[in-house]
């Protein structure tokens, strides 16, 4: 997606990404299908023996790999201990069933996978000072055109690493720099059945840092994280990535991209259950800079807005986001309960032609976010508002929400619970709002009231509305700091955190052998396989 998203769509029709080796990409199998052994027991002992450019398939069956258990655990950081480790470019790792091909973070043990039993756990290697490091699950290094298809990968817990994270694409966490270009994910589940507390509880199911992308996850789902799903970041403003086709449930937020800004699509997708269902973010404590800016690069026109923002939420189902039993820790945790989509300090992204249902408190907020933790050294509160104690605060401006659908948000029935509503705390340009509509007749409901009215253009240079009857809904629901509720306020508490299993029959590749080189499972004239 370098001048539209369908020029981007149309680049990963290549993925797999030309080599410069002239070798034949070889095919390495791992496990047994159909009768016909691979040459590998376990993933990791193949990507150890491929080559760039060539193609892992594994078969159906429970794979607990262990690469973090190895006394050298590979290239990556000695904090990111992971199962998978693929540092190799252009490297292509291939289910032959969705559903079936499970990359499981449990002990080996005969038994279901997945576990949620806790003598089960793999909590990862020991760190310097003795404490587990938690684990990852699939770790793609510093490398870029790798491919993530048609799998499932579940319980790589948190720990005192970087961990928790079900499938990375990680371009060098921390380091503040771009380490990784173009990669894609297809046909992947990524979640967790247990949880004990927020120290261990698995974090993130789909995560991208540190690349330009571009990237691409199509058709995926994630689950019971305690902070967000999917989340893209660290990316210098310049994402790059497409997310299509994504169901997000049963999480603290369904998905978190902090200062993610640039060309970045959320499109055909569904967020249904979360505390949050979808939240960006501005943050001086990220690996990127701050703040979440949707403005195309350079000034650049977006072919789908065909304005000057190039992040756009589209044609997504947003509903019953109501749910506070979810794991959540730190900000994440902060989340507005019954909240469809927040935008916490972003500036000039787009929400247009999406549905928002059933959300109890709000179906969209635009916010500032009050950053309060430490910042990293050198930085120093940019795009924001220092104050005392760390404080950063990082207003909202110049987004568009356009061409929405609403039905039954803010039934929780607090003061300014509605379809939408803003809070601005400087002079900027407007938020818009246009084109929303309410299923089955009447007006949207708007907090500060008629902002269809009052704001239909984008621009410009508004004063500030603190809107503080929504503000202080908005931290009694998110508990901000402790923040104390309003008189007769009433947000859902939670009363225990559940873990519901992945969904049965994910739609799996329809056809596992396209693209790659013949072998001994993918002959001439293959037959499609059952999920």
């Amino acid at each position: 997606m370098r001048l539209a998203v369908a020029a981007g769509i149309a680049l990963f029709a290549l993925v797999p990404c030309a080599t410069a080796s002239t070798h034949r990409h070889r095919v390495l199998r791992v496990g047994t299908f159909h009768h016909r052994r691979g040459q590998y027991r376990t993933i990791q002992a193949a990507v150890d023996h491929a080559r760039a450019g060539d193609w892992i398939l594994v078969a159906p069956g429970i794979y607990h790999e262990r690469a973090d258990h190895r006394k050298k655990r590979g290239p990556q950081d000695d904090d990111a201990p992971a199962g998978v480790v693929i540092a190799k470019r252009n490297l292509h790792l291939r289910g032959m069933s969705r559903n079936r091909v499970i990359v499981d973070g449990t002990l080996r043990h005969r038994g279901p996978a997945c576990s949620a039993a806790p003598n089960r756990q793999d909590f990862g290697p020991k760190g310097d000072d003795g404490k587990p490091l938690g684990r990852n699950g699939i770790l793609v290094w510093k490398t870029s055109g790798v491919s993530i298809e048609n799998l499932t990968v579940c319980n790589f817990l948190g720990g005192a690493g970087s961990a928790g994270n079900e499938i990375w694409w990680n371009g060098g966490d921390g380091t503040g720099t771009i380490g990784l270009g173009s990669f894609k994910g297809a046909y992947l589940n990524a979640t967790t059945t247990f949880f004990k507390d927020e120290d261990t509880a698995a974090e993130y199911g789909l995560f991208s840092s540190n690349s330009n992308g571009p990237g691409l996850w199509n058709h995926t789902y994630a689950s019971n994280f305690n902070d967000s799903d999917y989340y893209i970041g660290a990316c210098q403003q310049v994402c790059d990535q497409v997310v299509n086709d994504a169901h997000a449930q049963y999480s603290a937020l369904g998905y978190s991209g902090t200062n993610s800004g640039g060309r970045l699509v959320v499109k055909n997708s569904e967020f249904d259950h979360n505390k949050d269902g979808f939240d960006t973010n501005s943050q001086n404590n990220d690996d990127s800079p701050s703040p979440q800016d949707g403005a195309c690069p350079n000034g650049a026109t977006s072919p789908i807005t065909h304005t000057t923002s190039c992040w756009v939420f589209m044609h997504n189902y947003v509903h019953d986001n109501n749910n506070p039993n979810v794991p959540g820790a730190g900000a994440a945790a902060a989340g507005p309960t019954g909240t469809g989509v927040s935008i916490s300090g972003g500036r000039d992204d787009t929400i247009m032609d999406n549905r928002f249902e059933n959300t109890g408190a709000w179906g969209i907020i635009l916010v500032p976010y009050p950053d309060t933790e430490t910042p990293p050294p050198g930085q120093n509160c940019q795009g924001g508002i220092a104050g005392p104690n760390d404080l950063c605060l990082f207003d909202d401006w110049g987004n568009a929400i356009a061409h929405n659908q609403f039905k039954n948000n803010g039934f929780f029935g607090n003061d300014t619970n509605g379809d939408f509503g803003e809070i601005t705390t400087t002079s900027a340009p407007s938020n818009c709002f246009f084109g929303n509509v309410e299923e089955g007749g009447g007006s949207v409901s708007s907090s500060p009231p008629d902002l269809e009215t009052t704001k239909p253009t984008c621009g410009g240079t508004v004063p500030p509305d603190p809107n503080p009857s929504m503000t202080n809904q908005v931290l009694c629901d998110s508990q901000f700091s402790g923040t104390p509720c309003p008189p007769g306020a009433n947000y859902p508490q939670s009363t225990g955190v559940v873990m519901p299993p992945l969904p049965h029959g994910l739609k799996t590749m329809p056809n596992p052998c396209h693209g790659v080189p013949r072998n001994p499972w993918c002959k001439r004239h293959h037959r499609r396989h059952r999920s």
